[in-house]
């Protein structure tokens, strides 16, 4: 489906930034799920209209526009997801989908409102941290994906990636949830699975998803 909108390239641009603050055109293809034609095309338009600098066969950066742009669009996003999870009682692995769908037809003045309904929220449910109307965002707590824990390691969970296609309703199933204690108990060579005890039971994830979850060390 390459019906992508100039909103949604931006924030999946700015989502997935390396450390060299650039992202890679099929990476990107990946990320949409869409085509590498597709994403050509729509990078030469945000690289006319100044939101992107772009060549070929290069990595993308954000312009200093782009960049606020994107956390524009994350602010009204986690914002929306914040308010269906925390006032309408909505699942975290259902609040999604539904926030994509408002984000777009929703105003400045709307998102300030919810904002100040809401009492300032700093991180969405998922655990991302929630750009202000300036862009800024607030230093969060130092996390490492549950895959760079050792054995016999305390840690609590910060952050659940909601990027990953039917994460957040697997992890809910076995136990996570934002704040939730683990205790690493096993990592397994072969695979790279952990073994970990939640509410005193033993669940082993994959390496997949152990590279997904992100956590505070506690001990």
């Amino acid at each position: 489906m390459d019906n992508v909108s100039q909103e949604d390239y931006l924030t999946a641009i700015y989502r997935n930034l390396d450390e060299a603050g650039e992202i890679k055109p099929n990476l990107l293809a990946s990320k949409l799920e869409i085509s590498n034609a597709a994403v050509t095309d729509m990078l030469r338009k945000l690289s006319r209209d100044g939101f992107v600098d772009y060549q070929k066969y290069k990595g993308i950066k954000l312009t200093g526009e782009g960049e606020l742009y994107a956390k524009n669009m994350l602010r009204r996003h986690r914002i929306w997801e914040v308010f269906l999870h925390q006032t309408l009682g909505m699942p975290w692995d259902k609040v999604h989908d539904e926030a994509e769908k408002l984000e777009h037809s929703s105003s400045d003045e709307i998102i300030n409102l919810l904002e100040e309904f809401l009492e300032y929220p700093e991180v969405d449910p998922h655990g991302y941290p929630i750009p202000d109307k300036n862009g800024k965002i607030k230093k969060s707590k130092t996390v490492v994906a549950i895959t760079e824990l050792n054995e016999n390691d305390t840690a609590k969970v910060i952050r659940v990636n909601d990027d990953v296609k039917n994460l957040l309703s697997y992890v809910t199933k076995i136990g996570i949830s934002l704040g939730k204690e683990i205790i690493v108990k096993d990592k397994l060579e072969y695979d790279g699975s952990v073994l970990m005890m939640i509410d005193r039971k033993e669940v082993n994830i994959s390496n997949k998803i152990a590279s997904n979850i992100f956590v505070e060390k506690i001990k």
